[in-house]
């Protein structure tokens, strides 16, 4: 598979001409051209021929081997016009052109015989017309020719000489002039906005670090991040990006981690604490011991799925592509019949005025308004979703996700923080509550359980770094039996209490309760409970207010925690104590019961990419750690911040609004203008705003969804 970028391809019909015709060469296995990108990507046994014919088929475009570079900052539009290395160009061929109109339209200069050719007199008016279509449309007329040469029809180029040189037949020499003018005018407007949009989202993709500092026996060595292994150390500086995926061994720091998960709280880091490629060292100097390779890392992720996410194209795209491929020579076939029926076979009106009007409609048709702004508009929202460290895998995605009308929650890790703390000490008569406390640290402090972990952690002077433990032993699915000083200890459910002689009531509780008794007595009971996100309430509120009908959880915890949970986050419905396997059959009877809407899960385990694939819309939440679910998801979330989950859905239906906006409106006002064009209630000046305004109006509307 290889990756090439084209360059000066700014016409979106283009990039579907190439992929096209690049799908019909023998030996090519996979092509897909992205307009919003201008990249390539092609798996082809002969690389050199796939080149050759996407000279033929543009031979205006350049193709160049795709390589990592820094992205220039955006700048306003009139600075792009005339900065850069085309400044002179571009002024020379809209500034002269443009005086040179204007200039023909002074009296003095209409009045002005240059020269007489037979009977006709030309004025200094023609000749500044002539030439300000000529300097302004040369390049359209070579295309055209070309185009013409290679059998192309039916694109922008073509279109706009035959409608201005007919122009000039018809004796219409000022509208040919104006119309190649504003509509070159206009192109560089659309180029210049189509340009800023690709950058707008490709400074996304510069958040690759560029060097990493390796530490050898001989010192610190600059090298590139691919070079560098796992169990290699790297150093970071203040103000660098962290290079690779790894643990801090050395120093102290706040990390910026917005570019990669949006969260724009700095973290700190301290030895022990993992640390990500991409995140931005603040303050101290620390070193990293590397655990995943640069092609494994988090970032390399982000990169990969940013950039091929509009490879997956949402049913508007579908529909346009489809659209344009009859669009535009039924428009041309109806134009020769208005130029030939009315006036030959009908006898309304004169030739001239019938080929103006087909002209003006020949302006008109041209279909890169909704060609060009819905590839935008798609990739200005994957962009945007981006920016808050949410990353959709695909236009279709998108869409999905602004109709998800059901959304399953996964519990542990997901509604909840998956880290367990005691939220109660019951002690029976008569034992005082840190005595409890003790014996419970003391049973479970060879335990690597998650509970044990919270009793151990749980506050208070106990010290237990003298208790000498003569025999331990875990019993699988009850707890921990211990003798401790020559005193029998056990700490678990009431099943491990019970076979060993000690009946105790069950606690009713929204957690895990654990019965310690101590040599036959029992000594009371402790509550676990895993944490629900504080954000979660808030999340589920506002999906509501998003229009998701219905809200639910999946989760393998007990009946009685899942309940409480559902009780406090208000939730639709629940199902509990689910094996993993039972959790897509779940799904698939929430799916039967909601035919006909969208349902979205939300998990962050391995044992939820299951059930993340099998939903309409699978989001991962917390990329980090869990490789099935970020491959297995359509949505990733790289902080475990839920509300993201409400802020993409509120980007995605801006997306699809805008989507919506750009294609009704481009339809609208083509077919309105066509009409008038065709009743003659149209000229050339109206024609220029129904193809390149349109066209602009509609990129400046899918810009709305960066800002």
């Amino acid at each position: 598979m290889k990756e090439f970028i084209l360059e000066n391809m700014d016409c979106a019909d283009c990039s579907i001409k190439i992929e096209n015709g690049l799908k019909r060469l023998e030996g090519v296995n996979f092509v897909s051209v992205n307009f919003a990108t201008s990249k390539l990507v092609v798996d082809a046994e002969d690389i050199d021929e796939v080149i050759d014919r996407i000279k033929k088929i543009e031979p205006e475009v350049e193709v160049k081997e795709l390589e990592r570079s820094d992205y220039p900052a955006n700048r306003g539009i009139l600075a792009e016009l005339f900065r850069g290395p085309n400044k002179y160009r571009n002024m020379f061929f809209l500034i002269l052109p443009a005086f040179l109109f204007a200039m023909a339209f002074i009296k003095p200069m209409k009045g002005l015989l240059a020269f007489r050719i037979g009977s006709y007199n030309l004025y200094v008016s023609d000749l500044l017309f002539i030439l300000a279509y000529i300097l302004s449309g040369w390049q359209v007329l070579k295309n055209a020719v070309v185009n013409a040469y290679h059998l192309q029809f039916f694109d922008e180029n073509f279109l706009m000489s035959v409608a201005t040189v007919g122009a000039f037949f018809i004796d219409a020499v000022p509208e040919a002039a104006g119309v190649m003018l504003f509509y070159r005018i206009g192109e560089y407007f659309q180029d210049t906005a189509v340009n800023r949009s690709r950058r707008s989202i490709s400074h996304l993709l510069a958040i690759q670090p560029r060097f990493a500092n390796l530490v050898t026996d001989k010192g610190v060595v600059r090298t590139e991040p691919e070079k560098v292994d796992i169990g290699d150390k790297v150093l970071v500086k203040p103000g660098e990006k962290i290079p690779l995926d790894g643990t801090v061994i050395d120093g102290s720091s706040q990390v910026d981690n917005s570019p990669i998960t949006g969260e724009s709280v700095p973290q700190t880091v301290e030895i022990g604490d993992k640390v990500f490629a991409g995140s931005i060292n603040q303050s101290g100097v620390i070193t990293v011991v590397v655990e995943r390779t640069f092609d494994q890392s988090s970032i390399s992720k982000i990169l990969h799925m940013v950039e091929n996410a509009v490879e997956k194209k949402s049913k508007s795209e579908k529909f346009i592509t489809r659209f344009s491929r009859y669009y535009t020579p039924l428009v041309m076939v109806g134009v020769v019949l208005i130029s030939i029926i009315p006036p030959f076979v009908l006898k309304a009106g004169s030739f001239d005025e019938w080929l103006y009007r087909a002209l003006v409609m020949l302006v008109i048709s041209c279909p890169c308004a909704f060609v060009i702004s819905i590839p935008l508009s798609y990739f200005g929202g994957i962009g945007k979703a981006s920016r808050i460290g949410v990353l959709v895998k695909g236009s279709n995605y998108m869409d999905l996700l602004s109709q998800a009308r059901v959304f399953v929650f996964d519990k542990t890790g997901t509604l909840t923080k998956g880290t367990f703390r005691v939220v109660k000490i019951n002690p029976v008569h008569g034992v005082e509550e840190q005595y409890l406390i003790k014996w419970a640290k003391i049973a479970e402090s060879l335990s690597d359980h998650p509970i044990a972990r919270s009793i151990g952690e749980y506050g208070g002077s106990t010290d237990i770094s003298n208790v000498k433990i003569e025999d331990y032993k875990e019993i699988k699915g009850k707890g921990v039996l211990a003798v401790v000083e020559g005193n029998r200890l056990l700490c678990g459910n009431r099943r491990l209490l019970f076979d060993e002689g000690i009946e105790v009531e069950e606690e009713p509780s929204a957690g895990s309760t654990v019965y310690v008794a101590l040599n036959g007595k029992y000594l009371g009971n402790i509550v676990i409970s895993d944490v629900i996100r504080p954000e979660a309430r808030e999340m589920v509120k506002r999906l509501r207010e998003l229009g998701v009908k219905r809200i639910g959880m999946l989760t393998g915890d007990r009946e009685r925690i899942a309940r409480t949970v559902k009780e406090e986050l208000r939730l639709d419905f629940y199902y509990a104590e689910l094996l993993p396997e039972e959790k897509v059959y779940k799904l698939e009877e929430v799916i039967k019961k909601n035919a006909g809407l969208n349902i979205a899960f939300v998990g962050d385990g391995i044992n939820d990419a299951p059930v993340i694939a099998r939903a309409d819309v699978g989001i991962a939440m917390g990329a980090y750690g869990t490789d099935a679910a970020i491959e297995a998801a359509d949505v990733v979330l790289m902080s475990e911040n839920l509300k993201k989950i409400p802020e993409s859905i509120a980007i995605a239906k801006k997306t699809r609004r805008v989507v919506i906006e750009n294609i009704v409106m481009s339809l609208v006002v083509k077919l309105l203008f066509l009409v008038l064009g065709g009743m003659g209630m149209a000229t050339m000046w109206e024609a220029v705003f129904g193809d390149v305004g349109v066209s602009l109006i509609a990129i400046l509307n899918a810009l709305r969804i960066l800002h």
